[in-house]
């Protein structure tokens, strides 16, 4: 979870028009079918023991859902497939690290938040370099993950020497490797698999402050009249329920 990437410059026209003219699905409307990615840990992913999603968007999104009076299905889905998904009717909801921007506003709906965060840069275990924020990074070797709304900020700050990765295991393998030298991604998707995930060489650069915080909602589309009770529905679980679901997950 993230994650907009010139990547969006190419799928969102498309999945406007998808929005503006396709003929969706029909199926029961009390049903929200969430959709969520399987490598967003710890905001959606697969339980390798359930083969089920997991994770605080997944937990939060099905309290949410289920508070505004509504049934739950999930579903799998790429992060780069979320937004065009939405708009063929597949899913109903997105709850993953998809941070607002003006340009997915444009084309899909956006929750009142869930939750906030920025991103983190990450190096070796053995660099030694310290980065404060991203216009030190110019020519440097970076990675972020596509779609994200990390890619954009990269450019916007100057940065000429980007890669794009479809994940951030993918970005700390090649960071690993000496392939990149500079990773940027969600800070609390890259410090829970620091704390829980496989013994990298990677450390995160403490010193960094990301340009801005972002927020995390979910998302639906334009003409989804159930939006409202969503957001009702929001309200009311964000004094205990959301932020407990959000502790249970180390955020």
């Amino acid at each position: 979870m993230t994650e907009y990437g010139r990547r969006d410059m190419l799928w969102l026209p498309l999945a406007a028009a998808m929005l503006a003219g396709c003929r969706r699905r029909k199926r029961d409307p009390e049903t929200v079918v969430i959709g969520s990615s399987p490598t967003g840990v710890p905001f959606s992913f697969v339980d390798p023991w359930t083969n089920e999603l997991t994770g605080s968007m997944v937990d939060a999104a099905t309290a949410v859902v289920r508070d505004a009076g509504f049934k739950t299905e999930t579903a799998i889905t790429p992060f780069s497939a979320l937004i065009p998904s939405l708009a063929a009717g597949k899913i109903d909801m997105i709850a993953a690290a998809m941070l607002r921007t003006p340009e997915r506003e444009r084309v899909v709906a956006f929750s009142d938040p869930i939750y906030h965060y920025a991103g983190a840069l990450i190096v070796r275990g053995d660099d030694k370099r310290i980065v404060t924020n991203l216009g030190q990074i110019g020519t440097t070797r970076v990675g972020a993950q596509i779609g994200s709304r990390f890619i954009d900020q990269l450019h916007a700050a100057g940065a000429r020497n980007v890669s794009t990765y479809e994940s951030l295991v993918d970005i700390m393998r090649d960071l690993e490797n000496g392939r990149i030298d500079i990773g940027y991604g969600d800070e609390p998707i890259l410090r829970y698999q620091l704390r829980v995930g496989w013994r990298r060489n990677v450390r995160i650069v403490e010193q960094f402050r990301a340009p801005a915080l972002e927020e995390l909602c979910l998302v639906m589309r334009l003409d989804d009249a159930r939006l409202t009770k969503i957001n009702l529905a929001i309200a009311r679980l964000t004094a205990r329920n959301i932020p407990a679901i959000n502790r249970k997950w180390g955020l």
